[in-house]
């Protein structure tokens, strides 16, 4: 699930919004729903610290009375599940790229967060190091 429990409380003249299992994703603005807006691209940035540190993204927690749920974007949550998968694993780009018959600066691309990466592309990737990639309606 790629929804994270943010709590947004009142702070000066608006709100800020916090995630206990991502705590280097933090922002505020003047309004509730601002707040929470800004909530989610602090939540989408804040995974930069993560893959630029090679350190594995910590998953969504049960939600606590009063929290709200953020939603981090399928196409970025699905890379985060292949950059842990890989860490836990300990496989290098060099060595998925062997793994997926391509070069290590594609793989490359696959993990960039800025990359635009067909979910497809990250399933097979996913595929190759013993994971399935599944879609839910919820």
């Amino acid at each position: 699930m790629s929804i994270y429990p943010a709590k947004i409380e009142p702070d000066g003249d608006g709100f800020m919004a916090s995630f206990r299992d991502i705590p280097e994703a933090l922002t505020s603005g003047r309004t509730r729903d601002e707040t929470i807006a800004m909530a989610a691209d602090a939540l989408a940035t804040a995974m930069d610290f993560y893959f630029e540190d090679q350190r594995p993204v910590p998953m969504p927690s049960r939600f606590r009375r009063g929290e709200t749920g953020v939603a981090l974007p399928a196409s970025l949550f699905a890379k985060v599940l292949l950059l842990n998968t890989m860490l836990e694993q300990q496989v290098t780009p060099a060595v998925l790229a062997r793994k997926l018959h391509t070069t290590p600066q594609t793989v490359n691309r696959i993990v960039d967060l800025r990359h635009a990466t067909k979910i497809d592309t990250i399933d097979r990737a996913l595929g190759v190091l013993g994971k399935r990639l599944e879609l839910r309606v919820g």
